[in-house]
């Protein structure tokens, strides 16, 4: 498939063609699931724990008599019958990740580009470019021609380390590399921008 390839002023400048196994395929929305359901298992820190009746520290004393007093018999104040007690079947400190197969994530990348290719205005391809200075407010003037303030994703073409200080403060904005890219970025990422450079890798890294 034909792709525009617009300068960083958003005009139009040529065309470049895009690999259709990468950006013209069926897309596959269980893959797309499974991954960003992965992604997000494995940023879970789980650390969340409560205190069982064993581990709450108090008296081991009985509350009250067994007899006499017409309430119901109790032995402990710990019990989680208790205001204070322990808690029953509360959460643990356990790992959540897990792994995913690779054939599954590179799946879902692809469908996610062919998506995004599809839907109009959703997916941009602009000639590279890098931000020598650094500044935001440099990176902000390009980015005004293709993105409003809606969540984006800027797909870069190697680790630039300049463009990536430039973008790290714009809230609205992700910066992946092209072999780096993340299921949950780009699927709910409202405009993919990617560099000229950028494209083309993505034509050979995921065409199997």
């Amino acid at each position: 498939m034909d792709m525009k390839v617009y300068s960083v002023d958003g005009k139009e400048k040529k065309k470049i063609k895009l690999n259709d196994k990468v950006f013209a395929r069926e897309v596959s929305h269980g893959s797309i699931y499974y991954a960003i359901k992965n992604e997000l298992a494995n940023k879970r820190v789980g650390t969340a724990c409560v205190k069982t009746r064993r581990e709450v520290i108090g008296t081991t004393a009985k509350p009250y008599r067994q007899k006499g007093t017409g309430r119901a018999r109790a032995g402990r104040w710990k019990s989680p019958l208790r205001r204070g007690g322990g808690v029953v079947f509360g959460p643990r400190p356990r790992d959540y990740s897990y792994t995913t197969p690779k054939k599954v994530k590179r799946l879902a990348i692809k469908s996610i580009l062919s998506l995004k290719a599809q839907e109009k205005d959703s997916m941009k391809i602009v000639e590279n470019f890098t931000i020598d200075s650094g500044k935001t407010k440099d990176l902000v003037s390009i980015l005004k021609n293709f993105i409003g303030k809606e969540r984006a994703v800027l797909v870069l073409q190697d680790d630039d380390s300049m463009l990536r200080r430039a973008g790290r403060n714009l809230p609205n904005v992700r910066l992946l590399s092209y072999n780096r890219l993340n299921a949950h970025e780009l699927f709910y990422g409202k405009k993919i921008i990617l560099l000229e450079g950028a494209a083309e890798k993505l034509n050979d890294f995921y065409q199997d």
